[in-house]
């Protein structure tokens, strides 16, 4: 169950790698087809990717030792699924956006599943 956990982890870490390395690269232009769009918003998007980051590299140390990192983990999910909060907030009053961020929105907001389960891998090492 642990290592079930660490190898779902370790894939879903590299979402956040993608678009943090993509954003901070590429921009918000490269979400909007490479068209023009306004300095604050391009700045704000990099700055906001590098937290996309920072989130991977947290969960690249929790990892190792899921079962004894419980509530860092538990932030780290919570983040992600207001994240999810904040994309279907903008898909009502904005509109859908792109397939791939629809997917990306689904999976934030299914993301406190993952602290069941690592509660149950944390429970089962206690135990031993």
């Amino acid at each position: 169950m642990k290592r079930a956990l660490q190898i779902v982890l370790f894939i879903l870490s590299l979402i956040p790698l993608f678009f943090a390395v993509t954003g901070i690269i590429g921009g918000a232009a490269g979400l909007n087809g490479d068209a023009s769009v306004a300095a604050d918003l391009d700045n704000q998007f990099r700055y906001l990717s590098a937290f996309y980051l920072i989130l991977t590299f947290l969960i690249w140390y929790i990892i190792p030792r899921i079962e004894t990192h419980s509530e860092l983990f538990r932030i780290a999910v919570i983040a992600i699924f207001l994240g999810g909060l904040a994309r279907a907030y903008s898909y009502y009053l904005v509109g859908p956006p792109s397939p791939t961020m629809i997917a990306g929105m689904a999976l934030e907001l299914g993301a406190p599943l993952l602290i069941v389960w690592q509660s149950m891998v944390a429970k089962n090492a206690r135990q031993k």
